[in-house]
């Protein structure tokens, strides 16, 4: 009986992420937070947003923005190619609106990697780099065969008001 409990608990205590690339850089996010992943293909330019919003997309019948995570960490540029993908995203936000529960945002991203199983004992802590690096966006850190894997946390990529001036931009 102890046994399988123990097995449970561990299960409890792991999680899956999506990994992805940026340039020879791996990240993950919570594969629970993944809605879609598609190829590259423009999304719709809004006048007067941030740089790192390429635009909007239609998906299910909703705007979603488009944020390239290259600019967005402020990365060298790269060109999107065949390999280049959006991962749709849910985000969860501390107001939740009746009429919206749920928010979509796309996240241009080099090419998908895989899918780990991440012991919650394996995530080290986000690194504190000073101003040089902006580590808002980081839950942790964990090493997979030679290589970190930065985990984000999604929900602070894209701030409720920014969604709320995509949404109204793109309406008119």
């Amino acid at each position: 009986m102890r046994e399988s409990r123990g097995k449970e608990q561990s299960k409890e205590s792991s999680r899956q992420f999506l990994t992805f690339r940026l340039g020879d850089d791996f990240y993950g996010l919570d594969i629970l937070r993944v809605r879609e992943i598609r190829g590259w293909s423009t999304p719709r330019k809004i006048p007067n947003l941030p740089d790192f919003i390429k635009g909007v997309i239609d998906f299910r019948g909703g705007i979603v923005p488009i944020i390239d995570l290259r600019i967005r960490f402020t990365l060298d540029e790269s060109n999107y190619d065949r390999e280049t993908v959006i991962i749709l995203v849910s985000i969860e936000r501390e107001e939740q609106s009746e009429t919206n529960s749920e928010l979509i945002m796309g996240m241009v991203v080099d090419r998908v990697a895989d899918v780990m199983d991440i012991s919650s004992q394996d995530i080290k802590p986000k690194p504190e780099l000073g101003s040089k690096l902006d580590t808002r966006y980081l839950l942790g850190v964990v090493r997979r065969e030679e290589r970190m894997v930065l985990l984000m946390d999604v929900d602070k990529l894209l701030d409720p008001e920014t969604f709320t001036r995509v949404a109204h931009l793109a309406e008119h």
